[in-house]
């Protein structure tokens, strides 16, 4: 009972806080209007919390809330199981105009329609999924140790048999747990859809001045803001700190390369087919 007393009271304590410095970021920039809600839209190990800390970049020139309002995802983090589609339109229902917000968001129709709405400037970071298969690794299995499934990787003797649990997935778990293409194919609408600003990470870290310009625009087509282009692009760019990521390893690309053995290749090419194409990571199967 206290602790959920407890619980309680840091939740009370936590929106408060927020919703403080929220007025005080209005009375900053003297906020004469309501402005979009930034929705960072992320597949998991893509890069989350990097897009988190460039949108809250803007809190700097804009009167954006200076801490995410909430992150949300569709699967829950204690137990592992799926949440229910309602529960990820409730969770955008409960964000308000000035808010930045993260989620692992599944792109079902509804949530589509609300994203996609004036209500939103939202914006999808993806990752070369070869790489995220290998950075699921090291996170379930040395960084996470109460994920669902760290137990489990525990028991696999070597790298490359996490790494092909990885890319398979374990259809035989209670705990839904699906292969690699699987995984990502729920995501996939996000990339359709105009609204949405859609950005690989490898851009972030290899081509940054230019996506960090994508971003700011991406927000200034709905928002005209009279600050200076340059003070925008600074403000992001100084907010980058992937060393203040609580899941950050080592932020490379092209990493799979160096775990990827020959069977890795086979059974990832069977599962994920042409997925990296549509992606923009390979022309064809022959990588």
């Amino acid at each position: 009972m206290w602790l959920n007393i407890g619980m309680g009271l840091k939740s009370i304590l936590r929106s408060t806080l927020y919703q403080t410095e929220k007025r005080l970021q209005k009375a900053r920039f003297k906020l004469t209007k309501q402005l979009p809600i930034l929705l960072g839209i992320s597949f998991p190990k893509s890069g989350t919390h990097l897009l988190d800390q460039i949108l809250l970049g803007f809190s700097n020139v804009a009167p954006y809330a200076k801490r995410l309002h909430s992150f949300y995802a569709e699967y829950a983090g204690a137990s592992g199981k799926k949440r229910e589609p309602q529960q990820a339109l409730n969770w955008l229902d409960s964000l308000q105009p000035n808010d930045i917000a993260s989620a692992h968001l599944f792109a079902r129709a509804e949530a589509v329609q609300k994203v996609c709405s004036p209500k939103f400037i939202p914006y999808f970071i993806f990752r070369d999924p070869r790489d995220v298969v290998v950075s699921h690794v090291f996170y379930v299995a040395e960084m996470e140790t109460k994920h669902v499934h760290h137990e489990y990787y525990q028991t696999l003797s070597s790298f490359e048999e996490r790494l092909k649990a990885s890319i398979l997935g374990r259809p035989e778990a209670e705990v839904e747990f699906l292969n690699i293409a699987e995984r990502f194919a729920p995501y996939m609408n996000w990339l359709d859809q105009k609204a949405v600003l859609s950005i690989h990470f490898e851009d972030l870290i290899h081509n940054r001045p230019e996506t960090l310009t994508k971003i700011a625009y991406h927000l200034l087509d709905k928002v005209p803001l009279q600050t200076p282009r340059q003070l925008i692009l600074d403000s992001l760019e100084s907010a980058v700190n992937p060393t203040k990521s609580p899941t950050f390893r080592s932020g490379k690309t092209g990493e799979w390369k160096k775990y990827f053995t020959a069977e890795h290749k086979k059974i990832f090419k069977e599962i994920a087919g042409d997925l990296l194409v549509k992606l923009g990571y390979e022309k064809n199967l022959d990588w």
